[in-house]
């Protein structure tokens, strides 16, 4: 039984999504009008860090939303033609898009319980990719570096990084970084009043950082200064 087939299955609880940004049978894809740009990041003395020709891009978006997607998000490596690449790149914003939320749509299917019907989940994904090449949301940059890169193009990360485990309820260590993606922005940790815990920390600041994101820690575990040591 497919996903779509499970979604439909009659009791199945879930949001109802009716067209709201795209009508019925329209696709948000050609809404909009394309073109092709360059971008070119260079450094303070015209040093160039990063180039890129004939990225497709929506023709509303500035230069600095351009170079931000396709210097940032855009991914560089393991991207095959068949998958809407060239040379192992993404070149348009448009397969970003349909990226990040086609997986969106098909994890919301697979973990049930979020769409009401095959077709709810259908209008789902068309909505969140007006809502993002429109430009009248975004989403955080661990998103878009991480989201969608194993299920649609079967990019593995290495792993590590802990994620939720359903079934067992609890807390598991990766061994794939990009099947259960990391894409929240921040993570507040802790740390014991311990030399193991401190490297501990760091190395789990080092795993957070790898994939994006950002981590701050609660350090009132720690003694201060002028506290006597334990040895």
């Amino acid at each position: 039984m497919s996903i779509d087939d499970q979604a439909q299955k009659t009791g199945q609880k879930g949001a109802r999504f009716p067209s709201y940004f795209v009508p019925e049978g329209a696709d948000p894809y050609k809404q909009i009008e394309w073109t092709t740009r360059s971008s070119l990041i260079s450094e303070a003395d015209g040093a160039p860090v990063f180039a890129m020709h004939g990225a497709e891009v929506p023709a509303a978006w500035s230069q600095l939303a351009t170079d931000i997607a396709v210097s940032k998000y855009f991914r560089k490596a393991g991207v095959g033609e068949s998958s809407g690449g060239a040379a192992g790149a993404e070149t348009s914003v448009r397969r970003l898009v349909h990226r990040v939320v086609h997986s969106i749509r098909k994890a919301g299917q697979a973990a049930g319980g979020y769409f009401a019907t095959g077709a709810d989940a259908e209008q789902f994904e068309k909505e969140l990719a007006h809502v993002l090449l429109q430009q009248k949301g975004a989403f955080n940059s661990p998103v878009w570096f991480n989201c969608g890169l194993y299920q649609e193009y079967g990019i593995r990360g290495s792993g590590g990084n802990y994620r939720w485990d359903e079934a067992l309820g609890r807390p598991v260590v990766t061994e794939n970084g990009y099947e259960h993606p990391q894409c929240s922005a921040c993570f507040i940790q802790s740390v014991d009043d311990d030399l193991m815990s401190l490297f501990e920390l760091a190395k789990n600041e080092a795993r957070i950082f790898k994939y994006g994101s950002g981590t701050g820690t609660n350090f009132s575990k720690i003694r201060g200064r002028m506290e006597a040591l334990s040895g």
